[in-house]
């Protein structure tokens, strides 16, 4: 089977969501398809079950199935100056279009860049290629940007005031500007900053998975999420400013008023950095995506319908404070999309989305609707800042597991009561996973230890990590396992302790000095790697071609904006909800 499935390009992966994401659930560009779109159900007869210690495998996961498995990654950073405050210059023509390219856009803010790998069959051939982009990527901000540099932490850079912070510009075409009114949209109902945080999303599916069985992940994932914080959060820090003017429970680690540049340029303001000591994911916590209309929202994940009624709500509930705005300014430009809950339905954040391919112009959820789930999309990893690319073989490898003993699981429906429960848990884990016998809510109490819940699963996906070892021939998947138990019974061993360690212990304290370091670290390594004629052709052609795509989407244009963006957001363009199936008695 090859390594990458090349045909499967075409599928698209919904990026514009707040707080971390891709092209756009309005990009009517089919070229931005990063989606996992699954190998078809094999018409061999599967090999007889084989042993792993005392378990009995699903006949099931037989070994052509657990190959077919598909993965991708959508990668942010922000670009940032040699001293540490945001690069406010326009997203490199070098680059091609952010509205058309493929592999390199941008998400919330002109200079937040996102990169996107293909579908891949293999976790190797997934990073060579996420790698490759960012060769090309550094190489190309060397040329037309001197020397900015992609910031390697997820909690963000120096901002300007709230009000600069550059947005994500897509040309003059109707789909161009409705995507940055989206933003703009954002900027007034969450503020700017927030939008500023970056993270990796991780595309999987699995051959001949369906609706109930994607379903039965996604509750199952969110149950046990806070494993992954735990296991791979890494932003225990951030500096002052991000939070000026908001309540917190963050704690000093410095007090200076910044660190040094070194370079004459200007200092970083504020108060310094900022931390919770035993935090794992400030990113996922309360100081990240969060908003009191969205905290209204119960989202249901028992069926594809109850998912669906919930957005089709939120996306045509008009909320007062963004009936107060109006979507237009009294000067007549545009702020928002729309004035309901939801613009789009990108807006609604969570941990883990369900998503399927859209044709042009077509709305997400329609497209769900209309043709089911085809893969699921993890969204709730930070950059890890000790990975030149942000992330590695081994975690890709923990999630492959994680998300298979996810859809193997029993999966009971969730309840509102379970649903606070999974909203506390994530916080608690976020701001305090590594400290010593805290405890999570399960099953309405908060008496279960966090690390031996988090054994019990891991114990629980071994079997599954044998099955993958065997299906591709290595002992990979129980590796990355194993690390993952080790680091269980030595905290000091997570990304967060890391970060937190080599802070205090190599930068005088100062999360923008770390986080400068790593970034001038991670630069010079990706630069120094080979590179050929036939790479750097390739992406010029890319991005040239990207150019042209841009200009034949605006020629093309006829509607007014007016009428494209009501268009765009009708609720007749949500889909209908499928009739129930009938009850046989």
């Amino acid at each position: 089977m090859p390594e990458t499935d090349h045909s499967s390009a075409s599928t698209l992966v919904d990026p514009d969501r707040p707080g971390a994401s891709t092209v756009y659930a309005l990009c009517v560009n089919l070229r931005h398809a990063r989606c996992m779109k699954p190998s078809r159900k094999p018409t061999t007869q599967p090999p007889q079950p084989f042993p792993v210690s005392s378990f009995t495998p699903s006949p099931d996961f037989h070994p052509e199935r657990l190959r077919g498995m598909r993965r991708g990654i959508e990668k942010e950073s922000l670009r940032a100056q040699p001293s540490g405050w945001l690069a406010l210059t326009p997203h490199p023509a070098m680059l091609g279009s952010a509205l058309t390219h493929p592999r390199i856009t941008t998400d919330y803010s002109e200079s937040q860049l996102e990169l996107i790998t293909g579908v891949h069959a293999g976790v190797q051939s997934c990073l060579a290629e996420l790698a490759e982009i960012h060769q090309y990527t550094y190489r190309t901000l060397r040329s037309a940007c001197g020397d900015e540099m992609l910031w390697v932490s997820s909690m963000p850079c120096v901002l300007p005031t709230d009000e600069t912070i550059p947005l994500g510009r897509y040309g003059s075409s109707n789909i161009g500007r409705a995507k940055s009114v989206y933003r703009m949209g954002l900027g007034h109902r969450y503020g700017r900053r927030m939008q500023t945080i970056s993270g990796i999303h991780y595309n999987w599916s699995l051959p001949g998975a369906g609706n109930e069985d994607y379903f039965s992940l996604i509750r199952n994932f969110r149950r046990h999420a806070f494993l992954l914080l735990y296991l791979f959060g890494a932003s225990p820090a951030l500096h002052g400013d991000f939070v000026q003017g908001r309540a917190h429970e963050l704690q000093p680690l410095r007090t200076d008023s910044g660190a040094h540049t070194g370079d004459g340029t200007k200092k970083p303001h504020g108060e310094g950095t900022l931390h919770m000591p035993h935090g794992t994911s400030l990113r996922m916590g309360k100081l990240g995506y969060q908003s009191e209309a969205q905290a209204s929202l119960a989202v249901s994940y028992n069926s594809l319908e109850s998912y669906a009624a919930s957005l089709h709500d939120a996306l045509t509930r008009p909320w007062p404070a963004y009936e107060a705005l109006g979507v237009l300014n009294p000067g007549g430009d545009y702020i928002q999309l729309a004035t309901s809950l939801l613009q789009i339905e990108n807006e609604f954040y969570g941990t883990i989305r369900p998503k399927r391919t859209i044709f042009q112009g077509e709305r997400p959820l329609h497209a769900l609707r209309e043709r089911g789930v085809e893969y699921v999309e993890v969204r709730l990893l930070d950059l890890d800042p000790f990975e030149p690319i942000g992330i590695n073989a081994r975690t890709l490898r923990f999630l492959d597991v994680f998300l298979l003993h996810c859809l193997s699981s029993a999966s009971p429906p969730d309840t509102p009561q379970e649903i606070a429960e999974i909203g506390r848990n994530q916080h608690l884990t976020a701001a305090r996973g590594r400290e010593p016998g805290l405890l999570l809510w399960r099953e309405g109490r908060q008496a279960t230890p966090l690390r031996d819940w988090a054994l019990e699963l891991l114990e629980a996906c071994m079997p599954l990590a044998a099955q993958l070892d065997a299906a591709h021939g290595n002992t990979d998947y129980s590796a990355a396992l194993q690390a993952a138990r080790d680091a269980v019974h030595d905290p000091a061993m997570l990304p967060s302790a890391r970060v937190l360690r080599a802070i205090q212990a190599e930068h005088d304290g100062s999360f923008l000095e770390f986080v400068r370091a790593r970034s001038q670290a991670t630069s010079a390594d990706l630069l120094a790697r080979p590179w050929d004629a036939a790479q750097q052709a390739k992406y010029e052609a890319m991005a040239q071609a990207s150019v042209r795509e841009q200009a034949a989407i605006e020629a093309a244009d006829t509607l007014p904006f007016e009428e494209f963006r009501k268009l765009y957001v009708s609720p007749s363009r949500l889909g209908q909800p499928k009739p129930a199936k009938p009850v046989v008695v």
